[in-house]
């Protein structure tokens, strides 16, 4: 049971360095700098890495619990774990307290994730429309475009800009 609060302390650490990460990203996004958005999502990477492991040795430890106490590890919850440990209540304590700090964490970086996800797509929405601009603008209409001769007699439609036409 150790094994497994241990883990999940250190799980929530990582996840509150991932957090940080996110809430510095916010800005540089707004600013719309590629090369430090690039430098903290290679950073986001190498702390994403290490909460994979972490996330193994949870799924480790959690196969050992539910080996000992014959429980199908597919449904055993931490919420689980927590209500048995009613004879336990220093471990009790410990679970429950990790298991709360890690939800809102998580919680809180999910929100974070939202919000950026958001103002990239702000971003890309107006990438797209100066693209579609700056596209349109060398697709300019013909219609505006004018030749030496222009305005000359004959040019205008229906024959000479003289006088009646008797033919029509």
């Amino acid at each position: 049971m150790q094994v497994l609060i241990d883990t999940l302390d250190t799980e929530e650490k990582e996840y509150v360095a991932l957090l940080e990460l996110a809430r510095k990203k916010t800005p540089i996004i707004v600013e719309g700098d590629i090369e430090k958005l690039q430098t903290i999502t290679d950073e986001e990477q190498i702390v994403v890495d290490r909460i994979s492991a972490l996330d193994r040795q949870r799924e480790t430890a959690m196969n050992d619990i539910a080996e000992v106490i014959n429980k199908d590890v597919t449904t055993l919850k931490l919420s689980y774990l927590i209500d048995m440990l009613d004879k336990r209540p220093k471990e009790r304590e410990a679970l429950a307290r990790v298991h709360d700090r890690l939800k809102a964490t998580i919680g809180e970086l999910r929100l974070v994730n939202d919000q950026n996800k958001v103002l990239i797509e702000q971003s890309l929405d107006i990438v797209n429309f100066n693209l579609n601009l700056v596209k349109s603008m060398r697709q300019a209409p013909e219609t505006g475009n004018y030749t030496r001769n222009a305005g000359i007699a004959g040019d205008y439609m229906g024959g000479s800009a003289g006088g009646f036409d008797a033919k029509q």
